[in-house]
């Protein structure tokens, strides 16, 4: 049963409060799409449901592409708003069989070895992996821009805009990169119409009151709203989960990292030195649970990854120059950030 959402019904004799937004969205999409035959990476929610409407108009041809298990959320959702956009609609499966494989071949292809950020690029990898198009679109950015997130709500003013700006930070510096990363390997053309300068210009004139989410259904209401003007109430009120968990990765990756007796992030870490450290660091030592910066990290391994080091044999490293030198009394210590 799909959830209700409060949105605003506009009299009409009132002008839509969004329609400069609309139009820019709109010619964003138009703009990627008109003439082409495009892959979209379809999760069956707002973001993409409005895109692949849009796109219907101005493309020569329109094919959705959904990552996820046989019975995921996102896999139920999709192929249901598929049929209401009468559109043909792939699913790219995975599951305990392919899951490794193809997690592997994502590190290899990327160099990304983030947990997190494998966790949710890999359902784009394998939209990638199975399109037939070239020319692929994604509705990357609207979560960051259009304030999808949960951790966005009910958030003092400071606290908002500290979480604001590291999602876009790490979308920035680490989604998107490692998502041409992507596109680069299966020689797509990967094409984002919500971050286009454009409509990130049109976000930017936008009241912060009306991008801040008040409660978990004023999420992204800008696009619901909008979707609800060009006709698409069915859009507006699509509810929708992190890709990670809609499409079943993470459950598949947790169990299989409990039959290898490990934690997730160490089956992800004993992966990534399988496959970009020829498995030097397979099974040694102990575990060490640590949390650092996104963008520390992603940066750290790109030059570990140029001097052929493991995270594992870096972190060995330090403790064993603490070991020697009695302290860290050379290494200076970041300053706390004020919360």
């Amino acid at each position: 049963m799909l959830k209700s959402y409060n949105i605003e019904v506009i009299s009409p004799h009132m002008p839509f409060r969004y329609a400069g937004m609309e139009k820019t969205i709109v010619n964003a999409i138009k703009d990627a799409v008109e003439g082409k035959d495009v892959a979209v990476a379809f999760s069956g929610g707002l973001d993409s449901g409005l895109m692949s409407a849009i796109a219907k108009k101005y493309a020569d041809s329109v094919h959705l592409y959904t990552c996820g298990t046989t019975k995921s959320h996102d896999t139920i959702m999709a192929k249901d708003l598929s049929e209401k956009l009468e559109l043909p609609w792939t699913l790219a499966e995975i599951s305990k069989r392919n899951v490794e494989l193809l997690i592997k071949e994502m590190i290899a292809a990327t160099g990304t070895t983030d947990p997190f950020t494998i966790s949710y690029e890999l359902q784009l990898f394998c939209v990638c992996r199975e399109a037939k198009e070239d020319v692929v679109i994604t509705g990357q950015g609207a979560d960051e821009y259009f304030m999808g997130c949960a951790k966005f709500v009910d958030q003092t003013d400071n606290d908002y805009e500290m979480q604001r700006k590291a999602a876009v930070d790490r979308l920035l510096k680490v989604s998107i990169p490692c998502e041409l990363f992507i596109a680069k390997h299966f020689g797509k053309e990967l094409l984002y119409p919500y971050m286009s300068d454009e409509v990130l210009s049109g976000v930017r004139e936008l009241d912060e009151n009306d991008l801040k989410p008040k409660d978990m259904d004023s999420r992204k209401i800008v696009l619901r709203e909008i979707a609800e003007d060009l006709g698409y109430p069915y859009i507006a009120t699509r509810p929708k989960k992190s890709s990670q968990y809609g499409s079943g990765t993470t459950d598949i990756i947790r169990a299989l990292a409990r039959e290898k007796g490990l934690f997730y992030n160490e089956y992800i870490a004993s992966l990534c030195d399988e496959v970009l450290f020829n498995g030097n660091s397979k099974g040694r030592g102990s575990v060490i649970n640590a949390r650092i910066d996104s963008i520390v990290k992603v940066e750290a391994e790109k030059i570990l990854q140029q001097l052929r080091l493991s995270p594992s044999e870096a972190v060995e490293m330090f403790y064993r120059r603490i070991i020697e030198d009695g302290g860290i009394q050379s290494v200076e210590r970041p300053a706390k950030k004020d919360r």
